[in-house]
């Protein structure tokens, strides 16, 4: 089998992972008989519009605003645009509009799913974490109600920009000590999933990554490579080249 290489910023990886969530069985499952919840958050606004696209239910949907708290860089000036009006959720693949994880979090069930992002993921170990701003644990302390008590599924499309090498439970022990600064950070029990998952599941090729960085827009970008017999490499080639070209994100 050969492997190629491929290019991806990091609003592509986005809008990839949004694309094969999609398409991902656990999700199909969901939306067919069950409770769907999409958590505010940049990835997880691609999820969302891919999902409601794919659905026709796209209209009154914008990522921009999509979010509860956004990491912008240091001098960034003004504010991010829009305003948060609501989480999505689905209910037997319906979008029941303006409501968040707040309403629904008591009513899930084994077999319902959330979608959460995350600020770190560990590729190593399978395993993420998110920042917490909240002195209540935000949407990730409801959810994780929801998720230990019930038995509900949670999931975490993450991007590769950011990877982390430690064990995110010792990051958090540190992070979180009584005379640390700065906000919490939470491990995370969901399964992750990445760029190098969205891959394999469009495709059925294997993906690892393989490097990262560049200049001219290309910062925060990771090389990939793609692994497998020639219709999943092309399969691959047309997804990237449909890819090609996507914004940086806004929201």
């Amino acid at each position: 089998m050969k492997l190629r290489q491929f290019l991806l910023t990091p609003s592509m990886g986005k809008r990839l992972i949004g694309r094969a969530l999609t398409a991902d069985e656990r999700i199909r499952a969901v939306m067919a008989k069950g409770t769907l919840v999409i958590i505010a958050g940049s990835t997880n606004g691609y999820v969302a519009e891919e999902i409601l696209v794919a659905t026709g239910q796209a209209e009154g949907f914008s990522r921009v605003g999509f979010r509860r708290g956004v990491t912008v860089p240091p001098g960034f000036k003004g504010l991010p645009k829009g305003k948060l009006e609501g989480d999505v959720i689905l209910v037997d693949g319906k979008w029941i509009k303006g409501q968040t994880i707040f309403d629904v979090a008591d009513d899930l069930k084994a077999g319902d799913v959330i979608l959460k992002g995350a600020n770190a993921v560990d590729l190593s170990r399978g395993q993420a974490a998110v920042y917490i701003g909240d002195p209540q644990a935000g949407t990730i302390g409801v959810s994780l109600r929801a998720v230990y008590g019930r038995r509900v599924r949670l999931i975490v499309p993450v991007g590769l920009e950011k990877r982390v090498t430690d064990d995110v439970n010792a990051l958090a022990a540190e992070v979180n000590a009584v005379d640390a600064e700065g906000p919490r950070l939470l491990p995370m029990p969901g399964a992750i999933f990445t760029e190098l998952d969205a891959v394999r599941t469009l495709t059925g090729a294997t993906a690892r990554l393989v490097a990262a960085g560049g200049t001219h827009g290309a910062e925060g970008c990771v090389y990939v490579g793609v692994k497998g017999s020639p219709d999943r490499l092309e399969a691959a080639e047309k997804i990237m080249k449909s890819l090609a070209g996507e914004p940086p994100c806004e929201v």
